[in-house]
């Protein structure tokens, strides 16, 4: 059985960008790969060592191979097509036009997924407040309506449902399902939202001219990219409907015929992209790969560090996070749903969601059929935790970091990372709460 020391890399990697950027904004600025580097050798060397180079050669190149490559390929592709969408017009930021711009994106996550929709509504959202001179409390709600809660109907809409829908979930049961969970929590949000973007525009001291210059109504430049979404998100759905068995391997590890097709689908998305969207729409859009960038590197130390944590995770009660598993069941051997929310939701907070989810989806028995039906209750409860609460703080999900590398390099200082935990522990925590109530215990 695994030591738990061997989650001391990823434990470190979290503690790294939580307070380098806080105690030493330069050197992180400067050497973040570096950090991230360590502490994967960190992990990798003594795995060497204990397990042999074979053991630990093999882990590596699960991780990059069948996940982590997959991960920033499509990540990619959707920051890529959604960068090059510049839509015209100069919305002034009141509390109200913030609202309806969130509620757009919070629809969207479905149908393009969370990181899609965070994208494509990212910037449309800054220009409208780049008159303003306090912005960060718009953007941390995005993160939490669009990059997160608004990508819980669909298996397009957050990874930890795609998952599901490979392991046989059907395509609308979270909509079926989900929706009243997704409307209060939106619904909540967007209300809270409005009451401090209130405060702050009648408190906010005046407000900057306005660097965004007016433009005569509204249009779409880049319209290609629209069409290119659609291909991204039927590229995901043939991957999950197709199963075209082994195509290759490497180094021991299958690579199948459909993600296969998919990933290399999805480069050709990004290089169509590049190569057809307007100059024009990526220079006004201020489009630039620095955001993406900084994220693929902070989640390859985060694939890599997180694989004994995992590792751990699916002991299952034997393990040592078997205190954690053995709390979702019940003495009369059925699951606790309201248990299954909280374990799911507060390990997807800093653990990735979509082997969080796969981990707690098999400990209930893992049959599609019973969960969606028998154990429905259960489902639902895996399902919230794992998406709605990825928003609890930066590294839960991934267009969390996207959405906030792309406000600061658009010069909005954002909180850091316990400064962003304490905005989700006031505003989140309550809410979530209150779900469990309602639905769950």
């Amino acid at each position: 059985m695994l030591s738990p020391l061997w989650g001391l890399p990823f434990a470190g990697l979290l503690l790294s960008m939580a307070l380098l950027p806080l105690l030493a904004p330069a050197f992180w600025q400067r050497h973040d790969g570096k950090v991230v580097a360590a502490w994967a050798l960190a992990w990798l060397l003594p795995a060497a060592a204990v397990f042999g180079v074979a053991s630990a050669w093999h882990g590596l190149v699960h991780a990059l191979v069948a996940e982590y490559i997959p991960f920033i390929v499509l990540l990619t592709a959707l920051f890529v097509v959604a960068g090059g969408i510049f839509v015209h017009g100069n919305l002034r930021g009141s509390p109200g036009v913030n609202v309806v711009l969130m509620a757009i994106g919070a629809a969207l996550a479905s149908v393009m997924g969370t990181t899609g929709a965070s994208m494509l509504m990212i910037r449309p959202l800054i220009r409208a407040n780049d008159h303003r001179r306090s912005a960060a409390h718009v953007i941390v709600f995005f993160i939490f309506i669009v990059s997160n809660a608004g990508g819980a109907l669909t298996p397009l809409g957050d990874p930890p449902l795609f998952l599901g829908f490979l392991q046989g979930v059907s395509f609308f049961w979270t909509l079926q399902h989900l929706l009243p969970h997704t409307l209060f929590l939106v619904g909540a949000l967007l209300a809270i939202f409005w009451l401090i973007d209130r405060h702050h525009q009648r408190h906010d001291p005046p407000p900057k001219p306005d660097p965004t210059p007016p433009t005569r109504g509204f249009g779409v430049e880049g319209r290609i990219n629209l069409g290119l979404l659609a291909g991204i998100a039927g590229l995901i759905l043939l991957s999950g409907l197709w199963q075209g068995g082994v195509a290759l391997r490497v180094a021991g590890v299958e690579v199948h015929w459909q993600g296969l097709v998919r990933d290399t689908g999805l480069l050709a998305v990004i290089g169509l992209s590049l190569w057809l969207t307007p100059a024009a729409a990526h220079r006004q859009n201020q489009f630039s790969f620095g955001p993406i960038i900084e994220v693929a590197r902070l989640f390859a130390g985060i694939f890599l560090t997180i694989i004994p944590v995992i590792a751990m995770l699916r002991a299952g009660v034997d393990g040592p996070f078997g205190a954690i598993i053995a709390a979702v069941t019940g003495a009369d051997g059925q699951p606790r749903p309201g248990m299954y929310f909280w374990a799911a939701g507060g390990l997807s907070s800093f653990l990735d969601n979509a082997p969080t989810y796969l981990v707690f989806f098999n400990a209930a028995g893992g049959d599609a059929q019973q969960l969606m039906t028998r154990l429905a209750p259960t489902l639902v409860a895996i399902s919230a935790g794992s998406v709605f609460m990825g928003a609890n703080s930066y590294i839960g999900n991934a267009p969390n970091l996207m959405v906030k590398a792309v406000a600061e390099s658009r010069g909005i200082r954002m909180p850091g990372f316990f400064g962003y935990m304490a905005w989700a522990m006031a505003v989140l925590m309550p809410l979530f709460v209150l779900m469990s109530l309602i639905w769950f215990f």
